[in-house]
């Protein structure tokens, strides 16, 4: 048995259709996707490390999704969403002063505007490449791109301002799975976007009661891998 037969195998299960949501037919890996993103998303308010682990999960769910349906720019994606997850996972570990936990802050304004730049270079070439292989919504699948990019980028930083990028992108990703007649991603951003606007408010709330005169940043909450 060669090693593609092998990988096809093991993946088969995880192909598997469970019930059909209007067009589409939703398998085992796209309902765990959906479950470890919801996870991941609450883990990341709760600020617990434990969001990498579960991330990583969630990138090769959807890596599997993706493969399978022969949308090999969406899995090659998640591929880097793996390789941010687990240097985000590291960083909250051991980022911070003598490689202890990293605590939670703000992202300086000038990372911010590098960041936004990056966004915008970002969205024009991947809008180039997508426009290339024909995707159906070439400027806004590399926009809604480049802003994951960023905010995990800041997510990995454990900096606040990860959730004003998570936002964006989620305020573009709802109206356009509607368009592409994905109803239930759809929705699931919906909820995706509502449990970021807490995450938002909480890290808000944590950081604003634990600063004390010196400037000191929150106390770290996270739970330890």
């Amino acid at each position: 048995m060669s090693v593609s037969d092998a990988l096809g195998a093991l993946v088969a299960p995880l192909n598997h259709q469970l019930f059909q949501v209007g067009q589409d037919a939703v398998t085992w890996s796209e309902l765990l996707g959906f479950g470890t993103g919801a996870v991941c998303v609450w883990l990341c308010v709760r600020v617990s490390v434990w969001n990498f682990p579960v991330g990583i999960a969630n990138n090769l769910f959807f890596l599997v999704l993706f493969w399978s349906a022969r949308l090999y720019a969406d899995a090659a994606l998640q591929v880097v969403y793996l390789v941010l997850a687990a240097y985000g996972w590291l960083m909250w570990l051991r980022g911070g002063e003598r490689r202890s936990r990293l605590r939670m802050g703000h992202a300086s304004r000038s990372s911010l505007l590098v960041l936004a730049a990056l966004v915008v270079l970002a969205t024009w070439g991947l809008t180039v490449l997508l426009t290339r292989v024909h995707d159906v919504a070439p400027f806004w699948d590399a926009l809604t791109t480049a802003l994951s990019l960023a905010a995990q980028w800041l997510l990995n930083a454990k900096q606040i301002e990860n959730w004003w990028f998570w936002i964006a992108a989620d305020l573009v990703y709802i109206p356009l799975y509607f368009v592409k007649a994905l109803d239930l991603t759809a929705i699931v951003y919906t909820l995706f976007l509502a449990m970021c606007l807490t995450g938002w408010r909480s890290w808000r709330r944590e950081l604003a009661a634990a600063r004390p005169s010196d400037g000191e940043t929150v106390p770290d909450r996270t739970v330890t891998a």
